[in-house]
This record gives structure tokens, sequence and C-alpha cells, in this order.
């Protein structure tokens, strides 16, 4: 959500500072700031609500230093204005940025301000800069006040930390949320994203919960969280230092859907030996799998009500998913030999994780994560890893990511099914279907003017209603979540068979019902459902693969989908809803990358 960029280094990092803040706009924010030691050795801060680039303009343009530490804001407690923009001070001689959320912040809130210490502002994180500032007075080092005033802190954090009188160190500490380390010659970062440090280093050290760190210029010092030397080991970032250019397209949401039959692609070649899938899952594990639960949030959810589907169909083992805020909050049964699957994009989603950490009490035979970040907490977390390989996603509205999640689930049902000895022509028919799922994704994506004509009819409404049957239901949900996200339309998503449960009472010739529709072996039903839409007056946009014939009609828009029926067909008709929401947000003038109150990486609660 918020993002967090510090240096230290023998050159002025304000450049650095601005750059990396430019580079975590995609998480979401709503007002920017920085602070850093000027040579002179006073404490400079300043902040503006809005963009980095109001905050790059109100510097003055001669402004140096070497030490300083930067953060984006996505208001939590308090509302988007200068005081509550980071970084928080204390006395002129701390300034502290920090992600996350302090739970007990108003009871420490009155106990310092029984003790004096003056608030400015109606943030959480003011408490953190005025709790180090007090342990300043009673330790004897930086980092033991740090830590001492960590251990106060009951929530989710990750921050850097600035000290007047320590010239020539920064400091940062993390718990539940995450803070990467930047490892230079001369030089030292952080960050809670290394896509804000790839221009300036390759070498990532990332940090453990608990761990608190001291960054020199020559030398990194992390310690946990009773000040015991650690040891973290430095990654290879793959992030290539122009992951973040829009290149030719107007926007990254743009850019990403039509990386899509690549990182497809990708992420095939990076699961597949030969005939071998997904080699680096256990045999032995699937084949005492006796159960599956799928835990997620948001559009990675979708992506598991997909694999259900999936699973058991092809696997024969029974499957649930659950939204990860829910589940966390519930004893569930757990039958024998049951797998938990988490399943998060950034790997850094902290209801997901939340949920993940109480796996070992409720006794599953073992735990699998499905992420597209290598370095993240659920990648450490769990004892299993299925990475997707759709690079680095800028736009907050989930798309490539999406789609890579799906292969790997296919490729793991296939995978599963194999270890539990199903139908070999099956499994061999999932692998042909995945072969041919790049060619068709780009097929499908040359339909996009297609996609626009009936993006500005819909563009208009005030509501939309998707619908869909089998697998391509939680397509729809997906579909309705984008239009949702991206042009602030309300829009709902349904089961077509329960049109007659409720939903029908909504439609009439001025609601949009948007359906995917695939020749499988429900299209009879589904088209039954649609009759009664367009009984009713709706107006009904049908996007339909290529074994799908539906009698033409003048509330019927029929939008063809080039690509047959088959394994995949959730895969591809993903994309046209993509494009969709792309082109009504476009339409109505929003900020397709970053919407409005949403964040890229939800990392609290």
């Amino acid at each position: 959500m918020c993002g967090i960029v510090a240096a230290n280094a023998e050159r002025n990092i304000i450049p650095i500072l601005i750059d990396g803040l430019r580079r975590l706009e995609y998480r979401g924010y709503d007002s920017a700031g920085l602070a850093c030691l000027e040579p002179g050795g006073d404490l400079f801060d300043h902040a503006e609500v809005g963009k980095v680039a109001d905050l790059h303009t109100a510097l003055d343009a001669d402004l140096t230093s070497h030490l300083g530490i930067a953060h984006t804001r996505w208001a939590t407690h308090g509302a988007p204005t200068r005081a509550n923009a980071h970084p928080h001070l204390s006395n002129q001689r701390v300034a502290v940025v920090h992600n996350g959320i302090i739970e007990n912040f108003e009871n420490l809130k009155r106990e310092l301000a029984a003790e004096g210490y003056e608030f400015k502002s109606e943030t959480d994180t003011e408490v953190i800069a005025h709790l180090i500032d007090r342990e300043l007075e009673r330790a004897t080092r930086p980092m033991e006040a740090i830590q001492r005033a960590c251990k106060r802190l009951d929530g989710a954090y990750a921050i850097a930390v600035l000290l007047r009188d320590c010239p020539d160190r920064l400091f940062g500490a993390r718990q539940g949320s995450p803070l990467v380390v930047g490892v230079g010659v001369g030089e030292h970062f952080l960050a809670s994203d290394a896509a804000a440090l790839v221009p300036v280093t390759q070498q990532m050290m990332f940090l453990n919960d608990g761990d608190l760190v001291e960054l020199g210029r020559d030398q990194v010092r992390v310690v946990d969280a009773e000040l015991e030397p650690v040891e973290r080991p430095i990654r290879i970032s793959t992030l290539p230092a122009d992951s973040v250019d829009k290149g030719s397209f107007r926007h990254f949401m743009e850019k990403e859907i039509h990386e899509q039959p690549d990182a497809i692609a990708t992420t095939l070649n990076a699961h597949l030996e030969g005939t071998r899938i997904c080699p680096t899952l256990d045999r032995e594990l699937l084949s005492k799998v006796q159960a599956i639960h799928i835990i997620a949030c948001g559009t990675s959810y979708h992506a598991g009500l997909v694999a259900r589907y999936w699973i058991e169909s092809l696997a024969r083992v029974p499957v649930s998913v659950e939204i990860a805020s829910e589940y966390r909050y519930r004893q569930p049964a757990i039958p024998d030999d049951t797998l938990l699957i988490a399943i998060s994009q950034s790997g850094e989603t902290a209801d997901t994780l939340a949920a993940l950490s109480s796996a070992g009490e409720f006794g599953y035979l073992d735990t699998l994560g499905i992420c597209n970040v290598p370095e993240s907490a659920l990648t450490r977390q769990c004892g299993h890893i299925l990475m997707t390989r759709a690079g680095l996603e800028i736009g907050v509205a989930s798309t490539k990511a999406f789609t890579t999640q799906l292969t790997v689930l296919l490729l793991l049902a296939a995978a599963l099914a194999e270890a539990k000895h199903r139908d070999p022509a099956l499994i061999r028919q999932v692998l042909e279907d995945l072969g041919q799922a790049p060619q068709q994704a780009r097929e499908v994506l040359a339909i996009g003017d297609r996609v626009r004509e009936v993006a500005e009819e819909i563009a208009e409404k005030p509501h939309a209603l998707f619908l869909g049957r089998g697998p391509e239901y939680p397509i729809a949900m997906e579909g309705a979540l984008k239009l949702k996200e991206i042009s602030y339309i309300h829009a709902e998503a349904y089961a077509a068979g329960e049109l007659k449960h409720g939903p029908l009472a909504l439609v009439d010739d001025t609601l949009p019902v948007i359906v995917p529709a695939s020749s499988n072996r429900l299209l009879t039903k589904l088209i039954s459902n649609l009759q009664e839409v367009r009984a009713r007056g709706g107006k009904l946009y049908v996007f339909a693969d290529r074994g799908v014939t539906i009698e033409p009609h003048p509330s019927v828009e029929l939008i063809q989908v080039p690509a047959p029926h088959s394994n995949v067909s959730p895969i591809i008709q993903v994309l046209p809803l993509q494009f969709l929401a792309y082109h009504v947000g476009v339409l109505k003038g929003t900020d397709v990358d970053q919407p409005r109150n949403l964040a890229k990486s939800v990392t609290v609660e």
C-alpha cells in the first residue's frame, strides 16, 4: 500500500528518493513526503498532498543530502492532509516513515501526551517517532532505542528512521509489512518494494519479521528482535530497471493486458520439463492429498474458485475456497490429509499471511504458495511454492498476475491428477490446451477494437450485471470486479442459474448484462438463462467462443472470442472482460492504473 524509500550514500540522494517514490506510485497513495539531513546537520522535512511530482516541484532545486527517507502515504488513520503525511518528526531529531497499522496507538498516544509530547497529526505513525525519541534518553545505543520502541507496538509495521544525531547511519525495522535492503558499494538503501531500488542496485536483502537493520555507507548490520546479530542472504533481483516503463502504451494496465500471452508462455516453460508437470512438486505429497483448502483475497480468490472446478474434475479431490479475511477468524474443520494453498500476487497480502500462519495449529498435511514475488513473505512461509512468471505488475487492477495464476493452477490440477493416476488422456489434453493458450490469447487481444465499441455503450450506465455458469462464473465475478475497480460502475456477478432467485428483479432496458459464454455442457442452460433476461428487456453482451451459436436479436450483442472451448477457456474468456473494464475506465476518464481508494498490495488488515 504505502511506499518507503531511504538512502545513505556518498552522492546526493534526493533524486534517488524521488525516483524511488515514482516507482512505487503503482501501490496507491494520496500524499508524499521526505526528510533528510542537510549539509549543516539540521533535519529537513517536507510533504505534499497529491502526487510525487507535486512534492518534487515544491522542493528547492538545490536541495542536497547524503542521508534521507521518503514515503508515499495511503490514508488509514486521518484524512489525506499535509499534517498527516509522512515523515513524522519528534523534537526535530527523529524522523520516521511507516507502512502498516499500529493497533494500540491511541493508548500510546495518551501515554506520550501525558509526558509532554505534542501531537500534530491524527496518524498512528507519529507515536513511533515520539516513542523512539523518548527511548533515546533511556537507551545506550540508537538501535536499542528503536528496539524498545518497537516492542511497544501492536500491529504491522515497516519503518525507516532518520536520527539527526547519527549523521552517518540509517535505521529500519519490520513486523508484518515488507522491507528490503538494497546493497551497494559505498551506499545502502531501504525500500518497501525492490522495484524502487533496481536503478541503483540489483543486490537485495529481504528482512524477516522482527528484524532491525542499521545501514552505514560501508556496512549493513541486521539484528533480531533481541538485538542478536543475524545473517540475511543477498539475492540478485531479476527486475529490469525499466520495469516501470509504460513503453508505447497509454497505461500500465493496457500494457499488462497485452503482456499476457508472453507471461502465460513464460509460466508454462517454468513448470514444464518435457512431459514432467510441476517437477519441483513432491509427487509423494500429492499422492497423499485427500482434500484441498484454498485461501486468497480479491482477484486471487477468483483464481481459486476456477481452480476448484479444474481440480475436482481432473483429480477428483474435493476443494473448498475461502476469502482469507473471513477464514482467519473461523475455526475450520479440517479433513485428514488436507493441503492448504495460499494464493497472492504480491505474497504480502496481510489477511492471507495471517490465515496461513494458523495452518500449523489446524493440522494441515502441508502448505503450498502460489505467488509472483520470489522473496515475499508468502514464499518464505509456505512449505512448497509454485511461482507465477508475470513479471512486475504495476496496474492496481490485476491482469497478467491473474492469468498466470490460472495457468499455474491448471498445471497443479494436472500434476495432482497424474499423482492420483487419473486418465492419462485427460492430462495430455490439458497440456495440449495449455500449449495453445499463448497464441489463443494473442488472437483474443486482437479484438480490442470490437470490445471498445461495447465499452462505449456501457460507459454511461450506472450499473452492470455479469452472469456465468460453471468455471465461467468466477470469470464473471472477475469481470465485475474489474469494471468496479476501473470505471467505478457498480457491477455484480451471479451464477446464471440464480437469476430467478433475486437478480432478475434488477433487469430492465437500462441494465447491461455481460456474459462470458463457452461451448461447454452447460451452454444450453446458460442460453435459457439469457432468454429470461431478453424477455424482460435486458440488453445482453455475450462474449462467446467459436462453438457458441445464439439466435440473433436486437437486444443481444454477440462478441466473438476467436478461440475454441477447451480446458483453458477461463484463461481466454477473461481477456476481453479486462479489455472492457479498461476501455470503459478510459472513456469515463478515471485513473485506470491507480483507481481511487485502492492500493496494489493490501499489506494491512
